[in-house]
């Protein structure tokens, strides 16, 4: 909610999602795509603000100032995201598979059917981890999400997989921890999205891309709430449509042994090492970051607030 106590909305009009996906089904991708790069094209032009905030982090992500292409493609790469999303909403397959070398814990812990929290961030195409875990790993999985106006892409895919996946709506933070508790009792696994601070009380400070900035930290406090493994999972496109790369990184498990501000130390350099190969994905790949926000912020320099 604003201010004003109306709910926020992704850009664009309310009929945008029946519109994308209504096209996908009447033409091929060949002929869409075209039309996805000229809309886009129209977005990154009526859209200061947020062409601004692309402009900002695309420098600090390439260090140097991006051109025009750069922030187009950057604008091109969420619309064609948003598609893929409206395409499984819509029940076509989306394939999953594991990044060589990049699998960490992810197998052994899937297999085990164990419940965990699953991390992820606003990146190339891992708002669909969650579906993916269901899908093709049969995991009943809690996603937090906050609760866009216009947000038509999650409520339906919601529906279309809520065998596997319920929605955990934050936009009334008073009544979150009590989902959280409820999701955890019922043996589910959380996923979550830890890169933007807004609704969360749990921050810190961690390096990326060439600055210390705030992240939320939330998801290492439940995990030693609730005694459950974290595991962070980035899905890159793969070379054919309707497939998602997914690299993950190793777990974290809280030591009994230790006390609760050693294991917070531990999670702390664990999301270090997560950040660090997210920045990595970055640098090959900076059109993949699918925030058009300001970058997190910068820790302040000593003497200051």
């Amino acid at each position: 909610m604003n201010a004003q106590g109306q709910r926020m909305r992704n850009p664009g009009p309310s009929w945008g999602f029946a519109v994308l996906q209504g096209t996908d089904r009447l033409l091929p991708w060949p002929v869409y795509r075209v039309l996805v790069g000229i809309g886009a094209a129209a977005a990154a032009a009526c859209m200061p603000v947020q062409r601004r905030h692309s402009r900002d982090y695309l420098a600090a992500a390439l260090g140097r100032r991006p051109t025009a292409l750069e922030i187009w493609r950057h604008f091109y790469t969420y619309a064609v995201f948003l598609v893929a999303k409206l395409r499984a909403a819509g029940g076509v397959p989306q394939r999953g598979r594991l990044a060589a070398g990049h699998a960490g814990d992810f197998e052994a812990l899937v297999g085990s059917g164990k419940p965990a929290f699953f991390g992820t961030f606003h990146f190339g195409q891992s708002d669909l981890i969650g579906y993916l875990l269901g899908q093709h790993f049969n995991r009943k999985v809690f996603m937090v999400r906050l609760q866009m106006g216009n947000a038509a892409d999650t409520a339906k895919m919601e529906r279309m997989f809520g065998q596997w996946i319920t929605v955990i709506w934050v936009d009334r933070p008073e009544n979150m921890l009590f989902a959280l508790k409820e999701a955890v009792a019922s043996g589910g696994s959380l996923a979550m999205q830890c890169d933007r601070i807004e609704f969360t009380s749990k921050t810190d400070y961690f390096d990326f891309l060439g600055a210390r900035r705030k992240f939320p930290s939330s998801i290492y406090h439940l995990a030693l709430l609730f005694d459950r493994p974290v595991i962070f999972c980035v899905g890159v496109p793969g070379e054919e449509r309707d497939e998602t790369v997914i690299h993950a990184s190793p777990a974290f498990t809280a030591d009994p042994a230790l006390g609760r501000a050693a294991n917070l130390l531990r999670a702390h350099e664990h999301f270090q090492a997560v950040l660090a190969h997210l920045e990595n994905l970055i640098r090959q790949h900076p059109e993949l970051w699918l925030n058009f926000l300001p970058l997190n912020p910068v820790a302040p320099r000593d003497g200051e607030r």
